[in-house]
């Protein structure tokens, strides 16, 4: 019997059912030099608008020591000069909406760099000072940190302030304090007990939305707000993962999806509001089960939050069939749409996360010496779970490469990369560079095309020749043509906002939904159908529409029209 997961919606704001591109300027593309910047993605924005995408997220591009790769903001009004200037941004703002998409922005505010103004004048004014109650700075009563907290990178989360590197000669040299990072020691978190804390980020809102900007998504939103009491947790939390499979096991984490940061949003929604119902805001936030997530996306506090359940799904019919009910159900318990998400900079591309023997999130960066995904195999999948995710109710993200089927670059030397998570680790995690490497644009160009004087900021293998725009563009059967037809159909036939009835009993191993016509389509319903290790017969009485594959054969998806 066909299983009602959620009901046809018309939707009243753009995101609701909106395809979204992530760019990460440093790997986009460079109007000269080794690193991306803005005008190069201006440049670029047609590639982005022919793929249908309503909007674009722009990860960060604010003046920083690069530490973490943008996420380490020094001044939150600026931008990096090796990314470009405030006229360039405005600029991009402006060619954006020329294009008929929104942009959104990435905002960090758990922590600053430690270049920031607030942190260096917190390191001079000392302790016990209004300056250090931005942050926190802490004494302890012995040699060890404060407390047992450990960073997202695996070290311990404190830095004492006279064991930094610029301590010696400095008025802090002989400081004892210590202070929290729960990235990198260059990572301070901010206080956000503290009513400047609210008040510079109110400004930093309205600085942006004053500029044309039409969301921002909030980086480590689960995070901000911390028990005041600083506890010992023995526990460790994980990108993406979060708490991990034990998660509901260990007690609540005192510095992680807090009650009080949503507070803290429901502040910034009524300063988003000034500017009129149609900004948003985006959750990352790594927060399980389900309706700890939905919280987030209440009515008064953020408009979306990533599903990292489903990019965390096994490639298995139970789970993903598990995964998409219980993600619908939480979300239309407080009137939010269900936001899913395949890839993004933090984690190995789809195309080979889906190509391991052990699917799911995937490991922490891949090397040559680990490994190596079945190219095919995680192509095909990739592919068919990208068509199952386009054909499912609400928004969808797509990060860049995506729709080229970038594999990730499984063989960096270890002597070029850059994230801090590979030497926080101290070489244990091969870190995140091998889904950041720079695009192919140009088969034959240097570069691929990247830089017009042919630099990269990573090397790109030479087999992404093939997966170069310019070849794709001329092949009516690529990833990219695919891409292309799979999101105008998805607009022209209103999946987005769609019901979802499960018919997956109906077709034994294989995972089958209808999406149900909403009231502004004429449409009838379509059938979803992704088949895994067998093939599945494509049932009397219907048409293909669109396959990743053959249709119903294994490892693909189809959507079917009634003849």
């Amino acid at each position: 019997m066909p299983r009602q997961l959620h009901r046809p919606t018309v939707p009243s704001q753009w995101w609701q059912d909106a395809v979204i591109y992530q760019i990460y300027p440093r790997s986009f593309a460079s109007s000269g030099g080794p690193i991306g910047d803005l005008p190069a993605v201006t440049a670029r924005l047609e590639h982005v608008a022919s793929l249908g995408a309503d909007a674009i997220w722009l990860s960060p591009f604010y003046p920083s020591p690069q530490h973490d790769a943008g996420y380490d903001v020094a001044d939150y009004r600026n931008i990096d000069p090796r990314l470009g200037t405030l006229e360039d941004a405005d600029a991009l703002i402006a060619r954006t909406h020329e294009l008929g998409m929104r942009i959104i922005i990435d905002l960090v505010p758990n922590h600053t760099s430690d270049e920031h103004v607030w942190f260096r004048e917190a390191l001079a004014a000392g302790p016990g000072s209004p300056e250090r109650e931005r942050y926190w700075f802490r004494e302890a009563s012995t040699d060890a940190p404060p407390n047992d907290w450990t960073s997202i990178f695996g070290s311990i989360a404190w830095t004492r302030v006279r064991e930094r590197d610029d301590a010696p000669g400095s008025p802090w040299q002989d400081d004892p304090q210590w202070y929290l990072h729960l990235f990198d020691s260059s990572q301070p978190d901010l206080n956000w007990d503290n009513p400047a804390v609210h008040a510079e980020f109110r400004d930093v809102l309205r600085f942006w939305l004053d500029r044309g900007v039409d969301g921002f998504r909030i980086d480590v939103a689960h995070g901000l707000a911390k028990d005041p009491e600083l506890p010992d947790w023995q526990y460790h939390w994980t990108m993406v993962e979060g708490g991990g499979a034990d998660a509901a096991s260990v007690p609540p984490p005192p510095m992680w999806d807090r009650d009080g940061v949503h507070d803290i949003y429901r502040e910034w929604r009524t300063v988003l509001d000034e500017y009129g119902p149609d900004r948003m805001l985006v959750a990352e936030a790594w927060v399980s089960p389900g309706d700890r997530l939905a919280q987030y996306v209440r009515a008064d506090e953020m408009s979306q939050c990533f599903n990292f359940d489903f990019l965390s799904s096994q490639w298995k019919r139970d789970d993903l069939r598990a995964v998409i009910a219980s993600s619908l159900r939480a979300m239309d318990d407080v009137g939010a749409p269900t936001t899913w998400v395949l890839s993004n900079h933090d984690v190995v591309r789809a195309a080979s996360r889906l190509g391991l023997s052990h699917t799911g999130k995937g490991p922490n960066g891949i090397r040559a010496t680990d490994e190596q995904p079945d190219p095919e195999l995680g192509a095909r999948r990739a592919l068919a779970a990208h068509l199952l995710m386009a054909g499912l109710p609400g928004s969808c993200y797509l990060y860049q490469g995506e729709e080229l089927g970038l594999p990730e670059h499984t063989a960096l030397p270890d002597n070029v990369r850059e994230d801090p998570a590979y030497f926080r680790t101290k070489g244990v995690e091969a870190g995140r560079d091998g889904c950041r490497v720079p695009l192919p644009w140009q088969a034959q160009a240097p570069a691929f095309g990247f830089s017009p004087d042919g630099q990269s900021w990573l090397p790109q293998p030479p087999e992404w020749a093939t997966f170069a725009v310019d070849a794709q563009e001329a092949s009516a059967s690529s990833t990219l043509n695919f891409f292309r037809h799979m999101y105008a159909l998805r607009s022209e036939l209103a999946l987005g906002h769609g019901g979802l009835e499960d018919v997956s009993d109906a077709f034994p191993g294989t995972l089958a939904y209808l999406n149900t016509a909403p009231a502004d389509a004429t449409r009838g319903d379509i059938l979803i159908l992704t088949a895994f290790d067998t093939d599945v017969s494509i049932p009397e009485g219907w048409q293909v529409l669109l396959a990743s594959a053959a249709p119903g054969s294994a490892e693909s998806t189809t959507w079917l029209a009634r003849a």
